[in-house]
């Protein structure tokens, strides 16, 4: 196959990946985007087999069926509140595939007896650095999110220290690498450091940081696929490794100011985090926490002109979309005006909350963002919170020390009434108690969300 028509499936599949990525970043065209990138990538894929003649047809056939099974297995077996963790761990192979490949081309490079570009030794360091921490780090980040390891931040004395010399240790191991490629035994040992580096930066940032590590790991996944391009030469990895790179960097730095956090933290393993005095919980809720029932919490909804749901990851564990759109048809049909305001990192990834209320049918019109809701909320009659709790805690605007302070929240509390659907008074990922839920306009209604929400719609047509 020549090169003009190789170079120019190549461009045609970097216009559909340009093209599905603008198409994600809005619920209405997010489905067609995704379509878009796939047929961009399945182009790629086989011009690039078709090209190279790397293996026989039939070691590549089989490969894509291995790939195309478990890719279908994992998707079909894993729920919507498991994609956090799915999202990490694909994030993790992109990386380990980078690794991998630059050493396999390292090796076959040298057994030619080649001689070696400095472009081609500084990509390959680059590769294994990069993708070995984002490997490691990616399995950290899927084992804390699958709570198969806490999600509490791991720290200990002289941790900064120990990364700073780890990061030394493997910039000077790449550089062994460019000067002596020959010497292969380098780049695995560069790969067996970058994995402690990756496992290192990781574990000392907690679950309430979660959204931003996800999409900073989808960033090196992306780099570490544009270093690779520069060792095999292919002008289609270097394009796709950049978007995901730029977009994964640019999404980490919305992230981080939806949180009030510091790149700089996420991005060194918790460099500058400030210490914090948590505050008791029986001084925030001790006699002030009023229970309510789903017939009681009925009764406010029935002459509400506005309602606000803001959902969070407590609902989707309880899955409980479904029923909310139940409750908001049922409430329309009285009159009341029902929306839905989203928080940018409500659940545990960016776009959560979006999805799963798309996936309910939730006209997207009636999803509104921050800064849409923040003003609706002293006009609003009753705002029922599910499973949301930091970026509802007021602590935020009042307490400078708090871990979240300075974090753009939701203004619930400046709503008529506030119902808070949760099953326990328990802290969100930030580990801190909610002075929200003894608010003089809260009331709590103690259950599972779905539960809770089709309780609710129960008793509002009992109501009739």
């Amino acid at each position: 196959m020549s090169g003009a028509i190789v170079n120019l499936a190549y461009l045609v599949a970097s216009i559909l990946f340009i093209v599905g990525l603008k198409g994600l970043g809005h619920p209405r065209t997010a489905v067609r985007g995704n379509l878009i990138g796939a047929v961009g990538m399945l182009l790629a894929v086989l011009i690039t087999v078709t090209d190279q003649h790397i293996v026989s047809y039939q070691v590549m056939l089989a490969g894509v069926l291995v790939g195309s099974a478990a890719g279908a297995l994992l998707s079909e077996k894993t729920p919507m509140t498991g994609m956090p963790q799915m999202v990490a761990l694909l994030n993790g192979f992109g990386g380990g595939a980078s690794t991998l490949v630059a050493g396999a081309a390292l090796v076959e490079e040298l057994g030619r007896g080649s001689e070696l570009s400095r472009q081609f030794t500084i990509a390959t360091a680059a590769s294994a650095l990069i993708g070995a921490v984002t490997f490691w780090g990616s399995l950290v980040a899927f084992a804390k999110l699958q709570e198969m390891m806490s999600g509490n931040a791991v720290v200990f004395r002289g941790q900064h220290v120990l990364n700073a010399a780890v990061a030394l240790a493997c910039v000077g191991l790449g550089l062994m690498v460019v000067a002596s490629p020959e010497a292969t035994w380098n780049y695995w040992l560069l790969v067996a450091v970058s994995s402690v580096l990756g496992v290192l930066t990781t574990i000392p940032i907690g679950g309430a940081d979660m959204p931003v590590v996800i999409s900073l790991l989808n960033s090196y996944s992306g780099l570490a696929g544009a270093a690779t391009g520069f060792v095999l030469n292919n002008n289609m990895l270097i394009i796709a490794g950049a978007l995901v790179g730029a977009s994964g960097i640019i999404l980490c730095q919305v992230m981080c100011r939806a949180m009030n956090r510091s790149l700089s933290n996420v991005l060194f393993g918790g460099l500058g985090a400030a210490s914090f005095e948590k505050m008791s919980e029986d001084t925030v809720y001790a006699g002030k926490v009023k229970a309510s029932s789903p017939e009681e919490v009925s009764m406010l909804l029935e002459n509400a002109r506005r309602v606000i749901v803001v959902p969070g990851y407590g609902m989707a564990v309880s899955q409980a979309q479904h029923a909310l759109e139940a409750l908001a048809r049922l409430l329309e049909d009285r009159g009341t005006e029902v929306l839905y305001a989203i928080h940018p990192v409500a659940g545990r990834m960016p776009g959560h909350m979006n999805v799963l209320l798309a996936e309910a049918d939730v006209p997207y019109d009636r999803m509104k963002d921050l800064d849409e809701s923040n003003p609706l909320f002293p006009q609003t009659d009753v705002v029922i919170v599910i499973g949301a709790n930091d970026v509802v805690n007021p602590v935020a605007r009042t307490d400078p020390k708090s871990p979240i302070a300075g974090m753009p929240i939701m203004d619930v509390d400046k709503a008529r009434v506030v119902v808070v659907i949760k099953r326990s008074l328990s802290s969100g990922f930030a580990g801190i108690p909610n002075p929200l839920f003894a608010a003089d306009n809260t009331v709590m209604l103690f259950a599972d969300g779905r539960k809770a929400v089709n309780d609710l719609v129960f008793a509002l047509k009992e109501a009739r």
